[in-house]
């Protein structure tokens, strides 16, 4: 861990920056430290008062280890672990092998929707399939149709996700995907093999609806809150890499002397990827909330302790389970659901304008031409700039490298740009892209060719790094609490439909419209300019809490919730807690308030240096009894 040297400064006024260092070095939202001997003599006491709400270093059975700060050796007591263990691992192993797995899902999200772009125009597939050959119609179907199971898949999760449990789901999601991808390889001539087609990739897209609606949640509710956002940036930036393989698959498998291996292989090989999803979750603890919101308690400190690795009956371990059972129950999640209703209230709350604004970022990055790129770049290259299958299928891997670079742009400036700004961002860059490819597609010459490639190039760097994350954070950040599962369910669907719309559609267009298809792209995205403009407040760096208030404060004060996220000034709990008075919250009795007490959803370096407090005389005879 590198702190740095204050041997010649105040240490009491450099606690607050250590504080912040150590909170961001460590695996877990509550830090402690447990401290011994080698502090600054005299100065020790007030270095401890700052520091001991930052940190602790956690260590199987009771030993001491040094420690680097200021330039000293710090010895510090390391506390038990837990005794409660899943594949024998727990704390920084166990949120590991979470993040890996849940990752892996979003890796086969993104294989499935690449591999139909190197197959659907292959001669080998087109002559197994004989409906698809130069049948624009019939290879949108055959396309878009798995975006019509990933809706269905979508809507299952939305009945009865809270049923089946978030492990359970995504265990069910792997196994309909693997059962989707057998019937689609085994398909044989002159046995309907279209239709058997057709009918397998519809069950895959059902599996793939499963896991992309239980993913992202089951992670958060297994991650610290301080990396929520980056970790769902992650899982954007896997889909591109996810693509990147498929189109690497396709090309490879393009080379065989086995007609049938061009496409069988690609498709068999997303049983990979399906196996390690729903093997994984089998052995994955189940998520502490849903445990908890089903009144398991045992289990769900269980898993608490585990991904601490603490024990059960540590002061941290007992706090997050009381923080998380007070935000089941402000949430309104205990003893039943929240009903359909309450996502069209307005009010201070404003439930049905964040609904539309989550579910509005879905729809723009559909429309905005995204999959029609990535879904057909190999048929866009063959059919408006006259090359061939196999020259289309290696730009379009070349293509999918420069994607994957750029979908990692996220995780290092989504914090730093903001969200509106990377959403403004994206759609001038994929305007003008599509703007690039039109122009140069008119002359109809190959140099004039050689520039909408790049047009297309500089579109997929741009999505990548915008437009491809962005749809999936936002949802998450902006819908309050208690309608937050249901609301972003319905942006998961509203993602499906307009994708299964824009991939039927595409192959459509480009017979039909040729070039003019992509100046349809470039306007759509010249429209999503003023809305995010107007209406899209800058969520970046505020707690759950202080968004409620953006809201609170627009209607409150009758003024533009865009405007209301720049007046209103970054808060810490406490002001939170009072700014939330001043506009009602608390004097009322609302259906659901947007001021829910909810630190697990929330949390900030505030509010774990509060929660701390709480534990602190525990954790000190804690440290008493060790010495």
């Amino acid at each position: 861990m590198a702190v740095p040297s204050w041997r010649d400064e105040d240490p009491a006024a450099k606690g607050e920056e250590l504080e912040n260092i150590l909170i961001s070095n460590t695996l877990i939202g509550d830090p402690q430290v447990i401290a011994t001997d080698g502090w600054w003599g005299a100065e020790r006491t007030i270095v401890m008062s700052e520091v001991s709400l930052a940190c602790w270093f956690v260590n199987s059975g009771f030993q001491r280890r040094n420690c680097p700060f200021g330039g000293q050796l710090v010895d510090v007591v390391t506390t038990g672990g837990s005794p409660v263990k899943f594949m024998n691992m727990a704390g920084r192993p166990l949120g590991l092998a979470i993040s890996t797995i849940a990752t892996t899902g979003f890796l086969l999200f993104g294989y499935d929707q690449g591999v139909m772009s190197g197959i659907i125009s292959a001669p080998q597939f087109n002559t197994f399939f004989p409906e698809t050959h130069r049948n624009s119609v019939y290879q949108g179907f055959v396309t878009a149709i798995y975006e019509i199971g990933c809706l269905a898949g979508a809507l299952f999760i939305l009945w009865c996700g809270d049923s089946l449990g978030r492990r359970r789901s995504m265990m069910l999601g792997g196994l309909i995907m693997i059962l989707g991808v057998i019937i689609q390889i085994t398909c044989f001539k002159g046995h309907k093999a279209t239709a058997q087609f057709i009918i397998g990739r519809t069950i895959t897209g059902i599996g793939n609806g499963i896991n992309t609606s239980t993913i992202p949640t089951y992670q958060a509710e297994c991650s610290r809150t301080t990396n929520r956002g980056l970790l769902i940036c992650i899982e954007g930036g896997v889909i591109a890499f996810g693509t990147l393989i498929a189109y690497w698959i396709d090309y490879g498998s393009a080379k065989s002397s086995m007609d049938d291996f061009t496409w069988r292989f690609p498709i068999a090989f997303q049983i990979v990827f399906g196996l390690v999803l729903g093997i994984g979750a089998f052995f994955l603890p189940e998520s502490p909330r849903w445990l908890l919101s089903r009144d398991r308690h045992e289990e769900g400190l269980s898993v608490i302790a585990a991904l601490y690795d603490l024990p059960e009956d540590h002061p941290i371990t007992q706090l997050q389970k009381t923080i998380i059972l007070e935000s089941i129950a402000a949430s309104g999640h205990k003893g039943g659901k929240t009903p359909y209703s309450a996502l069209f209230t307005g009010g201070k709350t404003q439930h049905f304008r964040r609904m539309l604004l989550g579910s509005s970022s879905q729809l723009m990055q559909q429309v905005g031409g995204c999959n029609a790129v990535i879904y057909y770049f190999p048929i866009l290259f063959e059919t408006t700039m006259d090359s061939t299958h196999d020259e289309a299928m290696l730009l379009g891997g070349v293509n999918m490298i420069v994607y994957s670079i750029f979908a990692t742009v996220s995780w290092f400036i989504i914090e730093r740009a903001g969200r509106r700004n990377l959403f403004l961002i994206g759609s001038v860059g994929q305007c003008l892209s599509m703007v690039l490819v039109f122009a140069c597609m008119i002359p109809g010459t190959p140099a004039a060719a050689k520039g909408a490639a790049v047009g297309l190039f500089t579109y997929i760097a741009f999505f990548g790094a915008t437009w491809l994350p962005l749809p999936w954070l936002y949802p998450a950040e902006i819908n309050p609490i208690r309608t937050r599962a249901r609301a972003n369910a319905i942006s998961t669907s509203v993602n499906w439909s307009s994708n299964f719309l824009i991939v039927m559609v595409t192959p459509i267009m480009v017979a039909n419209i040729d070039y003019g298809t992509y100046i349809f792209f470039a306007t759509m995205n010249a429209c999503f300019i003023p809305i995010i403009y107007f209406l899209y407040p800058e969520t970046k760096k505020r707690s759950l809490e202080e968004i409620d208030l953006i809201f609170a404060k627009g209607f409150v004060e009758n003024m533009s919730y865009v405007r209301a996220s720049k007046e209103l000034p970054y808060l810490t709990d406490a002001e939170v807690e009072n700014v939330a008075r001043q506009y009602g919250f608390g004097d009322e009795e609302e259906g659901a308030t947007g001021i829910e007490k909810s630190g697990n959803e929330s949390s900030s370096g505030s509010d774990l240096r509060n929660r701390e407090k709480t534990a602190d005389a525990a954790t000190e005879q804690e440290h008493s009894a060790t010495q």
